[in-house]
């Protein structure tokens, strides 16, 4: 089955959720949509978000940026605007963003949230992010396990500031790819880019590209 809604979902925080999900979806030509409702990550917007869509303010197509390397459906900053979220929109709200771009990456919240699972919900695949600790394999996982349940496969793991992914690879039984920690990545953030982007020949870019070539390879 061809993968058009990919949900990027990590079980902690910090390991590099949104930096995937952001460079991911510049590589595979895809619409990103920052899903954490409470604690958004990826650039602001100067117009709708995804707050308002949710909130049946705004048409979720007319809230797409398309000023930066990767169009983006950029989400509030506010827990007023949070709150005002209806989560039983989040599904067609992601489809309608598939219907008119074709593909569509989600940078999840961490955890195992509502949030999360109505996401997870409208995927048709997952790509999860973990350092390679033991804690964080297992938050992995517990997402995993989520997924699963919601008839969300999984395409591939992300094992960020590392290139080890043996751990990764045993617990999962899915492709894993390592993304090492670099000072792009750090760069990236700070300029509000996809490192694929900003330093498309770093580690990190490469290792992100090779992760999008998993991912259209993946049959889940």
């Amino acid at each position: 089955m061809a993968i058009v809604i990919l949900a990027v979902a990590g079980g902690t925080g910090g390991v590099g959720t949104s930096t995937v999900a952001f460079a991911l979806a510049d590589r595979l030509d895809a619409v990103c949509v920052d899903g954490d409702l409470a604690m958004a990550d990826l650039p602001e917007s100067r117009g709708p978000d995804f707050h308002d869509v949710l909130a049946g303010r705004a048409d979720p197509i007319e809230a797409i940026d398309e000023s930066g390397p990767v169009a983006l459906l950029a989400c509030g900053r506010t827990l007023a605007g949070a709150a005002a979220c209806d989560l039983a929109s989040v599904a067609d709200t992601v489809r309608a963003v598939e219907s008119e771009y074709d593909r569509v990456v989600v940078d999840c919240p961490s955890g195992l949230g509502e949030t999360v699972g109505a996401l997870l919900a409208a995927a048709d695949a997952t790509v999860l992010v973990t350092r390679a600790t033991d804690g964080a394999l297992a938050g992995a996982d517990r997402v995993r396990r989520l997924a699963r349940g919601l008839d969300t496969g999984l395409a591939a793991v992300a094992v960020t500031r590392s290139t080890d992914t043996a751990a990764a690879r045993d617990c999962f039984g899915a492709p894993a790819v390592g993304v090492p920690e670099s000072e792009a990545v750090r760069g990236a953030t700070r300029h509000g880019l996809p490192v694929t982007t900003y330093a498309p020949d770093s580690p990190a870019a490469t290792a992100v590209t090779e992760l999008a070539s998993v991912v259209r390879r993946a049959n889940v």
